[in-house]
């Protein structure tokens, strides 16, 4: 295990990113892949209707001839029926070269939701859950299922990306570097988050609370969890992206903005959904 303890604002950039891009070919492997005949190219593909979930990720500086490949990438999501996609280049890829072959072809840059850190030593446990209130890690399938099914309630997410979301979550496996945590109040599955670990630090996503069981600290608790497991695993930094709605919830906990998880989308010209499931 190669933990990062590095806590400088531009390391701490870098490894938001990089904990993502790790999550993103783990996403590959367990659904369509491509390559487009490069190495340093990943492409994945899954029936997830979220545009994070159909992407591109490039871990090289731009070359000669890279407008054919971003083509044939355009035209291999096009083939499945895909009406928008991303493109992702690699925590310290620069944008030269990429940006123009992208634009050419339709695609837009993103800024992107905030990137969030946390020294883990420097937790903020403070706050009180419920009485009944206790979280468990997913251990079978029909746990996945509660947490999948929990996870769409909890995001409002239409009911028709259940079936696929929970197809994903089944390909990812059930246990590390990927870890499902579901939240129960009185017996009733009400929450869910999710702990990664990748790039050499342990990020957090996919956190959400029923909106009936909101405003009892149940999102900070589902977040502090996956967290504190991996401090007693040896782990130094979590990061995270969040949406607007859970950033005050991160603070509290004691998470700080260190950068913006930019990318591109090709959304046919109109511009991506920024909605984001993943915290």
């Amino acid at each position: 295990m190669s933990v990062l303890a590095d806590l400088s604002g531009p390391a701490l950039a870098r490894a938001v990113k990089a904990n993502l891009h790790e999550f993103f070919r783990c996403v590959a492997g367990a659904g369509e892949t491509g390559s487009f005949g490069d190495p340093e190219l990943t492409a994945w593909h899954t029936e997830v209707p979220f545009p994070w979930f159909k992407g591109v990720l490039a871990s090289r500086p731009a070359a000669d001839g890279d407008g054919e490949i971003v083509r044939a990438a355009s035209a291999w999501f096009k083939a499945r029926g895909v009406r928008t996609f991303t493109w992702w280049l690699g925590a310290t890829v620069p944008r030269e070269g990429w940006e123009d072959a992208l634009r050419l072809e339709g695609f837009r840059p993103s800024e992107g939701p905030p990137g969030m850190a946390v020294d883990l030593r420097g937790l903020k446990e403070e706050g009180k859950t419920p009485p009944g209130f206790h979280v468990a890690p997913v251990a079978d399938k029909k746990t996945l299922e509660a947490w999948t099914h929990t996870l769409i309630c909890g995001f409002g997410l239409p009911a028709d990306w259940e079936e696929p979301f929970l197809a994903m979550m089944s390909g990812l496996g059930l246990d590390l570097p990927m870890r499902n945590y579901l939240g129960y109040l009185d017996g009733r599955a009400v929450g869910t988050s999710n702990l990664f670990l990748g790039a050499g630090v342990a990020g957090v996503q996919f956190v959400a609370t029923l909106p009936e069981a909101r405003g009892r600290g149940l999102g900070g608790a589902m977040c502090l969890w996956p967290l504190l497991e991996a401090r007693q695993m040896g782990y130094r930094i979590g990061v995270l992206q969040s949406s607007e709605a859970g950033l005050p919830v991160y603070r509290r906990l004691g998470f700080q903005e260190v950068c913006r998880v930019e990318h591109y989308y090709w959304a046919g010209g109109a511009r991506a959904s920024e909605t984001d499931v993943r915290g």
